[in-house]
């Protein structure tokens, strides 16, 4: 009852909040009277104020009706009003052109129906009638239309357009609307026209073909809508004062209806200790927080004169617990970027931890530009110098999501600036920042020719790709190679952390299966490949040879047997690479059969121990139901087992070869993004001051700055964070992580939002 009376008061509240938003009125966020006011009185208060409000709108409802009616009526007047006059004035001229022309009967030109028609007695004329109203503009055609067809063409229609949009009484909305007069004969057709007027939503209003009645009507109507429009705007200025006084108090008691109703909803979880006379309730908490708990429950007892103190007892349990991480502001963000994957099983490695660094520096990896990290850099230092303001505020879905976001922001700019400086790229600039340049030109044509071109004149540049690089026609060759192989070793170490972890979720869960038949052949087939590979990047770096490393990986399965000829970098490689193959072909049925049969076993042993237990602990009787296994124990599906491991096999096989490629995205778009640099900066900005004029200039300047932040700030930090998350989420978590946990949430007035019932 107390959550029903809860919810009642929940709904009036957002009826007060639809009414304030209606008005475009928005509730205080702070109390002009903040006063303490009882849940009873509250109930009673509110029940008040939307009653009052209720008959305030409906007051209003019907003047607003009646207003937009007489304001139709006002205009049928007018605009049919000037139907009649004119056709009385062309009648007028009508009959002074009939007198005319019987002054000269004997005309051959007479008419002779005009000459019927006077003849005619006027007691035995036909009178028409008419039906006159307003139909929206958009149906006046097809009115027209079906009018027509209905009478068959005995109708004169005659419309006029309203040139302002008018409130319809009936929907209340603006719309284009016609005025129109129907003239008929007979009630046939009067029934006929009536019944079109309905289906059209055409609303009618009476008219008289008296021009003085025409006259004193408008000036009545006219009248009217004076008094009813100074109605309306008292009763509007009296529901906005109401309003405002709901404002005021809307935001404490909006929050003192959700604390009251987030209580009742937690007491009823509780269950009722009928002998005892108490309530029992058994939840989660973490462990440190065990102390606080009991200081707050015997504050309560004592606040609340309780002749009874809360007992708090710890229970054995054998469901999971669910998951917490405390976390801070700082931290926040890149645990959620972890559990949009999956929530972390109870005291399951958190990859959050390591996520911390890695997702922003491979973010930096491919987007290495220390001008673009310093400019996002400054975006994150806006939010985080106005964070109190901004997290006070509605933000949009666009800015609450980087707001949200603002430290992972700061840790991929800090990355940036750091990749950006070992690329040596400033807006694709280079600079000689730690030093001058280890080569110099042999000519003045050599920055157009190879680095034959170059000669080297001093020691090494200190940090970072040599400033001489950036222009010359080795540029590319050198970075794509740079870049690649540095790729392949980020990932395989990377992919080596995440083996190293399913270790130890192993260890902690003492799973030795998993850690002799998963962790032992899975370490040992990525490196006797890629690991390997890594090995040869190292060496080759180390010694300047040119042997080519694709030859020894791919002939190292082709013919493992070949000599290496000049490819081979060091002694006793090919022996080294025979054994790594072996090691290779042996990890893979050391991950597939082993477990399995090893699973099927300790089943049986458990089992067969259970049975023992059962039957020497009961009567003969519950053989039969120890044997048939209806004591809860489930069927060793061998074969299912089977193929889930060989599934994890394959996958696992596969995936060493598809992740180690998936890194290459590290050096795909740092490529592209080095290459957008220089594009804008060569063909927009350099284009427009070759040009030596200023308008120019600034046009160009003005492109330059708008491609970097459109292109390069915007859509090639959502791209470069899309495949940062990628990677973690496939290549690096799937080694460890299962994610099939689910996040602890504790009661508090703090996370009560908004309900939506």
């Amino acid at each position: 009852m107390q959550i029903k009376r809860c919810g009642e008061m929940a709904r009036k509240l957002r009826f007060f909040r639809d009414q304030m938003t209606k008005a475009g009125l928005s509730p205080s966020t702070w109390s002009m009277t903040r006063v303490d006011i009882d849940l009873d009185d509250l109930e009673v208060k509110l029940g008040e104020l939307e009653a009052e409000l209720i008959e305030m709108n409906a007051n209003n409802e019907k003047l607003q009706r009646a207003y937009s009616e007489l304001l139709e009526y006002k205009l049928v007047l007018q605009k049919a009003g000037e139907f009649f006059y004119s056709a009385q004035n062309s009648a007028a001229a009508q009959q002074r052109e009939i007198e005319a022309r019987q002054i000269g009967e004997g005309s051959i030109n007479s008419p002779l129906l005009l000459e019927q028609e006077m003849l005619t007695d006027p007691s035995k004329q036909v009178k028409l009638g008419f039906v006159s109203g307003l139909v929206p503009r958009q149906k006046s055609m097809a009115f027209e239309r079906i009018l027509f067809r209905a009478t068959r063409g005995n109708v004169l229609l005659k419309q006029a357009v309203v040139e302002d949009p008018v409130t319809d009484p009936v929907s209340g909305e603006k719309v284009e609307k016609n005025v129109f007069v129907v003239f008929y004969s007979g009630e046939i057709a009067k029934n006929k026209i009536t019944k079109i007027c309905e289906a059209f939503g055409a609303n009618r209003y009476p008219f008289t073909d008296d021009v003085g009645k025409q006259t004193q009507m408008i000036t009545e109507v006219s009248g009217k809508l004076s008094e009813l429009k100074t109605t309306i705007d008292a009763g509007l200025l009296h529901r906005s004062n109401l309003l405002q006084t709901i404002g005021y108090q809307f935001e404490q008691w909006n929050s003192l209806v959700r604390k009251e109703k987030s209580i009742y909803h937690t007491l009823n979880m509780l269950s009722i200790d009928v002998t005892k006379k108490c309530l029992v309730a058994e939840g989660w908490s973490p462990v440190f927080a065990t102390h606080q708990i009991q200081d707050a429950l015997q504050r309560a007892s004592f606040d609340s004169n309780s002749q009874v103190g809360a007992i708090f007892q710890v229970l054995n349990t054998k469901e999971s617990p669910p998951t917490y991480f405390r976390t801070n502001k700082f931290t926040t963000a890149f645990q959620e970027i972890v559990d949009a994957y999956g929530v972390a099983k109870y005291q399951e490695a958190n990859p959050g931890v390591y996520t911390v660094i890695t997702f922003p520096f491979l973010f930096a990896v491919m987007f290495g530009d220390w001008g673009h990290g310093i400019c996002l850099l400054l975006a994150a230092l806006y939010f985080i110098i106005r964070e109190k303001k901004l997290s006070s505020q509605k933000l949009g879905d666009i800015t609450e999501m980087t707001f949200g976001g603002r430290y992972v922001i700061v840790m991929m700019a800090l990355f940036s600036i750091y990749t950006g400086l070992i690329y040596n790229e400033f807006f694709s600039v280079p600079f000689e920042l730690f030093g001058p340049s280890a080569y110099a030109c042999r000519d003045l044509s050599c920055r157009d020719a190879t680095t034959v071109g170059l000669i080297k004149v001093r020691s090494a540049y200190p940090f970072g790709v040599d400033p001489k690089w950036h222009g010359s026609r080795s540029e590319l060759p050198f970075l794509n190679s740079l870049k690649m192989k540095m790729s392949i070793l980020l990932g395989v170490a990377q992919m080596n952390l995440g083996i190293m972890l399913s270790y130890f979720n192993g260890k902690f869960f003492a799973n030795n299966l998993n850690i002799w038949y998963q962790f032992v052949p899975q370490l040992i087939f990525l490196n006797s490949l890629f690991g390997y590979l890594s090995l040869l990047i190292i060496v080759k770096w180390c010694t300047g040879s040119k042997a080519d490393l694709y030859h020894v990986m791919i002939y190292m399965f082709l013919s493992p047997t070949d000599d290496l000829g000049e490819n081979q970098l060091f002694v006793g490689q090919k022996m080294l690479q025979l054994v790594l193959l072996l090691l290779a072909l042996v990890a893979v049925p050391w991950m597939l059969f082993p477990k399995p049969f090893l699973l099927k076993k300790q089943h049986q042993e458990r089992h067969q121990g259970q049975s023992y237990a059962l039957l020497h602990s009961t009567d003969d009787t519950f053989e039969v139901d120890v044997n048939h296994d209806s004591h809860g124990h489930e069927e060793f599906e061998f074969s299912e087992v089977f193929v889930h491991q060989l599934i994890h096999t394959i996958e696992f096989v596969l995936g060493a070869v598809s992740n180690t490629a998936s890194y290459l995205r590290l050096w795909a778009l740092s490529l592209a993004h080095s290459e957008l640099s220089s594009v804008f900066y060569e063909k927009v900005l350099l284009l427009a001051w070759g040009f030596n004029n200023v308008l120019i200039l600034i046009v160009g300047i003005v492109v330059f700055i708008c491609a970097t932040v459109g292109v390069l700030l915007v859509m090639e930090t959502l791209s470069a964070f899309l495949h940062a998350l990628r990677l973690h989420w496939v290549e690096f978590q799937n080694k460890f992580y299962e994610g099939d946990g689910y996040k602890f949430y504790p009661f508090s007035f703090t996370l009560v939002g908004e309900e939506e019932d």
